[in-house]
């Protein structure tokens, strides 16, 4: 049975998992969640009430969390990229890393965006100084733990860097990655060249008009 992703090609979180996908070349189907699609939108509801997308159909299972996808892509449906390592230890960095994006930087990104979605002009001005503030923080840690590597854990592409990819993609049009971390400039832009980052950034391209704090002219 065809794996089936419920998701949007905007939404940084469904990006996560469409690169995992796309570095494999794991077929798949997806299911857009969209004014257009209320099929896919009632049939996530069925599956997760939560509302949160993504979501991966899998035969009988549904999986939820972009993360908890990935590592089940992994074991389910393993290809020649391997985006957790066997190590523990060094499979616990990954983790960590992956942790990280989320929560560190794609968090306060979202929080800028939510605010501006609001349509208050005072939250959207608070959250955008907070979203800044937190993001530099990010960005400094981030330039230090770059130091000899070419990807987020190590040598190689991993979870951690399927997470770094949109959330250090949206994070430079809330907070431009100041000349001051280098490294974090030039490992996104590594990022942005690699093929599978490519593809969901290209995919995403109509959907800019929607970003609420404006789009810049750029990637």
């Amino acid at each position: 049975m065809l794996l089936a992703l419920y998701g949007h090609p905007f939404s940084s979180y469904t990006q996560k998992v469409l690169i995992a996908l796309y570095e494999n070349d794991t077929p798949f189907e997806l299911r857009v969640i969209g004014p257009d699609t209320p099929q896919h939108f009632n049939d996530l509801l069925q599956r997760w009430p939560l509302r949160k997308f993504p979501l991966l159909v899998d035969g009988e299972r549904n999986v939820v969390e972009s993360s908890i996808i990935i590592e089940h892509l992994q074991i389910a449906h393993p290809g020649p990229v391997r985006l957790l390592p066997d190590d523990p230890a060094h499979a616990l960095d990954v983790r960590f890393r992956d942790r990280f994006f989320d929560l560190h930087v794609m968090n306060w990104v979202q929080h800028a965006v939510n605010a501006a979605l609001t349509g208050d002009q005072v939250k959207r001005q608070e959250s955008s100084a907070l979203s800044k503030q937190k993001l530099e923080l990010a960005y400094a840690w981030l330039e230090g733990d770059l130091a000899r590597r070419n990807w987020a854990a190590g040598t190689d592409f991993t979870l951690a860097d399927c997470a770094a990819a949109p959330a250090l993609f949206y994070a430079d049009w809330i907070h431009q990655i100041p000349d001051d971390f280098p490294l974090v400039r030039a490992y996104r832009a590594r990022l942005l060249a690699r093929p599978s980052v490519i593809r969901v950034v290209e995919e995403a391209r109509p959907f800019r008009p929607l970003f609420p704090l404006g789009a810049p002219a750029q990637d």
